[in-house]
């Protein structure tokens, strides 16, 4: 059956405003709606075009969204698909951003912060137990989970250094025998060469063109998510620890405790995760040229982080059944996934120290440099916060949003004790 696009817009629109809970949840939603609710796609498709997502750089589910799209209506069904997707959650980044700039320093804010900053600890925990449970599988996936975080914890190596290393290691010690005899005819590669060349020059044409006529913060913003975009393996939690080491301590566009705000507010917002990146961009325009320049660094950070989820899609969308019967694609992408599960264990435990102390020196002994805390900066009350968050989403359940809404509550009585 393939729908109108009146359909198309319809039902997709429902999916973006609805897309809360990060991906397994949108995930699930997307196939309520096209392959239970509706005879849109069969099983066997969804899944492999799941698969193909997951093989790929970049927010799995809007990716999803958009083959979904392209194979119900072409490049403008995945366009559709996709761009509703992002929208919703991305307008009100918007919002939160001026929000958060016009009364973030208030104390009595801060303090809603501070039960929104020791849930976000619980948050990351809760995905690197999810995550970790499906990847590591074996001794030496776990291996390579412990090797990602002393790279990035212990030595400060680069992310996509890391995976680049997991993923040629999955590829060249995968045992099994890919299945060459199965692979399917693919397509003519003069359509795939015009693909790629019209999506490139889409995605990086007006980065050139910020960067030629000397917009330098919005170029270095444009520059630097287009080349987070290219590393989003294993979703946003994976990659925010290398985001936080450039725009925090490479640019200083963001301190510490705004890139953890950041992430705690894009966890209340349907859509990809990712968007954080908006927010970030957002409020380093804000804060370094008002408004008009926080719209158009969020509109550069949008364009960067999302447009080429489009190349990847309307590239290998009609190579799908090729790459699925290549189970040594899916060896590197185990491998990558594997360096996730330690860059994320990074990420939660990088999170509770900054939440948790307020004096975090460095410890050095050559190439390794550790953060060794004071234990007289411990902040009891983020402690406490952090624990009640805890029991909410491991013990009685409550969804991300549930709890954010009532930490943040919380934080704020705090404030009046």
């Amino acid at each position: 059956m393939t729908p109108s696009i009146a359909e198309l817009v319809r039902v997709f629109g429902r999916i973006g405003l609805l897309s809360f809970g990060g991906p397994a949840a949108q995930i699930s939603l997307m196939h309520q709606e096209l392959v239970e609710n509706r005879p849109w796609l069969d099983e066997q498709t969804y899944l492999r075009a799941l698969s193909l997502c997951m093989l790929l750089p970049g927010p799995e589910a809007m990716q999803l969204a958009t083959y979904a799209g392209w194979r119900l209506r072409g490049v403008t069904g995945g366009l559709i698909a996709g761009a509703l997707f992002v929208l919703p959650g991305a307008c009100v980044i918007a919002i939160l951003v001026g929000l958060y700039a016009a009364f973030g320093d208030l104390p009595l804010v801060q303090a809603g912060f501070l039960g929104v900053k020791a849930t976000v600890i619980v948050i990351v925990l809760q995905a690197l137990r999810n995550l970790s449970r499906k990847a590591l599988t074996d001794t030496q996936h776990r291996a390579i989970a412990g090797l990602g975080f002393l790279a990035i914890f212990a030595l400060n190596l680069p992310f996509p250094l890391i995976i680049l290393a997991a993923a040629i290691w999955g590829y060249v010690t995968f045992d099994g025998q890919a299945r060459v005899d199965d692979i399917p005819i693919a397509p003519k590669v003069t359509g795939m060469f015009r693909t790629a060349a019209f999506w490139l020059v889409m995605w990086l044409g007006p980065l050139l063109a910020l960067t030629v006529t000397g917009q330098k913060l919005l170029s270095d913003l444009g520059w630097f998510f287009a080349r987070l975009a290219v590393v989003t393996f294993g979703g946003a939690y994976a990659v925010l620890a290398y985001m936080t080491q450039t725009v925090v301590d490479k640019y200083n566009w963001v301190s510490t405790d705004q890139m953890i705000d950041a992430l705690g507010l894009a966890e209340t917002t349907p859509g990809p995760l990712i968007l954080v990146t908006q927010f970030v961009a957002m409020l380093t325009g804000q804060m370094t040229g008002g408004a008009s320049l926080a719209i158009a660094a969020g509109a550069v950070a949008l364009w960067a982080t999302f447009v080429p989820c489009f190349l990847w899609i309307f590239l290998a969308a009609p190579y799908l059944d090729q790459l699925a019967a290549r189970p040594r694609l899916s060896a590197a992408l185990h491998g990558i996934t594997a360096a996730v599960v330690g860059v994320i264990l990074n990420l939660s435990l990088w999170f509770s120290l900054n939440v948790l102390f307020q004096k975090i020196p460095e410890v050095s002994l050559g190439p390794v440099t550790l953060p060794w805390p004071e234990l007289t900066s411990l902040n009891p009350a983020a402690l406490i916060l952090t624990m009640l968050a805890g029991l909410l989403i491991f013990k009685f359940k409550f969804g991300m949003a549930t709890t954010l809404i009532i930490m943040a509550a919380i934080g704020t009585g705090l404030h009046y004790v």
